[in-house]
């Protein structure tokens, strides 16, 4: 979900704009690279109906997009920055790194990593000679390129959400740009790709906040100052409770999906649910995303793509994690299903019925919807809330027997029954007239005539009016189901 929010308000602001939303495909830490994750992104964006400008699909100008297909330019760019002294090669093993750090934590310092404070007590291009240097690389001994930030200067960025960012380079460690497996990092593929694809506007995660001040440098470095994106960083998406990142976890024990579309996992198999296959229409999906940590500064909830484009506004993007209401995501849905045309349900309810083996015809199906909708949430709700319209009571509901079904009862039924078995006009205003007149004529409540009459007809305590039931089913099956009671709920 976190992953879609930041392309959506990539793509709102691109869109509002009239830019370039650009899909770019950041694969360079080979250790996390997951098989099935490209594809399974581009299918998400699709499915959320996110659609880039340019990418590996609709390719563009500034390709490839791919960055394991750039990393000739990353190996280049990470040379200029050795040339120009503002980066360097280290050759430190991982036990000596590891030395250094316990050394630190010995004597209490409060920068316990490697950057201005400790560089020079370690193996690297800075403390060695050039031979020394070179005859390490020549015999293939493993390096990585770290950048060489300034001991004790006021870095200053501007966030448009954050505001000022003010942090010394003393706080700062010398970050590693490019290892010695032909492989950037983050850092300097980014924004290495930023200012060769003239990237405008950074819209990110509050996670790569902290990178920031590295990012500002490093166009600095290269001498990209005037051409640096604007940055902003997106609130956290919290869970329910607000404390804390909403995680798969979460998601797991509340039972809500965190991933778009369901994901199996391609290691251990496991398979995370999706939004799309737990039955949320995507408009509805992408309605709730956008107002996670943004509004449009007014009263309205639901709003259409078209509608989030024209009102996006990043300076109203708040700083405050946004908490995630489950409940508040079926609401969307449910009420993106109530706008939804009756023929769009009537055909999604008619996949449903097939599957169970009814073909109804189209009207006899609408009618239904129109009778069911508001008590639906997804379109799975359908069979939930009209299977009986389809299927005869096999069992009656235990607790709603105890409550609505009297010794007096079955007696009342059947006279009702000899009632509507003189009907001709087999309409909804024809029996609830024919009740009303039975209900007078014999001294009882409307309740215990309609409740048991319900439980014939559903099997339970739930359904629209009774007699909008009766009609649909028809005079027989009401009828039938009527005796069926009769003979077999049992108190």
């Amino acid at each position: 979900m976190g992953g879609v929010r930041t392309a959506l308000f990539n793509y709102l602001f691109a869109k509002k704009h009239n830019g370039t939303f650009i899909l770019r495909i950041e694969d360079t830490d080979q250790t996390r690279y997951v098989p099935g994750a490209e594809e399974y992104i581009m299918e998400s964006l699709a499915w959320c109906g996110i659609q880039p400008d340019e990418g590996i699909q609709q390719g563009g100008s500034y390709g490839p997009y791919r960055q394991s297909d750039r990393k000739k330019l990353y190996e280049e760019q990470a040379n200029v920055l050795v040339e120009k002294g503002w980066a360097y090669y280290a050759f430190d093993t991982p036990e000596e790194l590891d030395v250094m750090r316990e050394k630190l934590k010995e004597a209490k310092s409060s920068v316990q990593q490697y950057g201005p404070l400790t560089r020079g007590d370690m193996r690297n291009s800075l403390t060695l000679s050039q031979e020394e240097t070179q005859k390490l690389m020549d015999e293939g001994v493993p390096y990585v390129v770290r950048f060489k930030m300034p001991e004790d200067e006021l870095v200053h960025a501007r966030d448009i959400v954050r505001g000022d960012v003010k942090v010394n380079t003393a706080q700062l460690d010398d970050k590693i740009l490019f290892k010695s497996d032909g492989m950037p990092t983050y850092h300097l593929a980014n924004v290495v790709d930023d200012h060769a694809m003239k990237i405008s506007h950074v819209i990110r995660g509050e996670e790569w906040l902290p990178s920031l001040p590295l990012h500002v440098m490093l166009y600095r470095a290269f001498g990209w100052e005037a051409e640096m994106p604007e940055f902003a960083h997106l609130p956290l998406l919290l869970k329910p409770s607000g404390k804390g990142k909403l995680s798969k976890r979460d998601g797991d024990q509340l039972g809500f999906p965190v991933f778009p579309l369901q994901w199996k996992d391609p290691k251990s198999g496991e398979v995370a649910s999706g939004y799309r296959e737990d039955g949320y229409f995507a408009d509805a999906f992408v309605n709730m995303l956008a107002l996670l940590g943004w509004n449009p500064g007014t009263e309205q909830e639901l709003l259409s793509l078209n509608e989030l484009i024209a009102h996006f506004d990043l300076n109203k993007v708040q700083k405050a994690g946004a908490k995630f209401d489950p409940e508040k995501a079926k609401w969307f849905n449910h009420q993106y299903l109530l706008g939804k045309s009756d023929d769009e349900l009537v055909a999604g309810f008619q996949s449903i019925l097939k599957e169970k083996g009814h073909t109804p015809d189209d009207a006899f199906v609408a009618h239904i919807v129109s009778l069911v909708k508001e008590r639906c949430t997804f379109l799975g709700d359908f069979w939930e809330q009209a299977s009986f319209f389809f299927e005869t009571p096999k069992e009656y509901d235990v607790k709603v027997v105890k409550k609505r079904w009297k010794e007096a009862t079955p007696g009342i039924i059947s006279e009702l029954k000899e009632q509507f078995e003189a009907v001709e006009e087999w309409t909804s205003e024809a029996l609830h007239e024919v009740v009303q007149n039975f209900v007078n004529s014999k001294d009882v409540g409307m309740g215990q005539v309609m409740n048991p009459l319900r439980l014939t007809l559903v099997g339970a305590g739930k359904g629209p009016g009774v007699t909008d039931i009766a009609e649909l089913l028809g005079k027989e099956e009401t009828l039938q189901r009527m005796e069926n009671g009769i003979q077999n709920i049992k108190r």
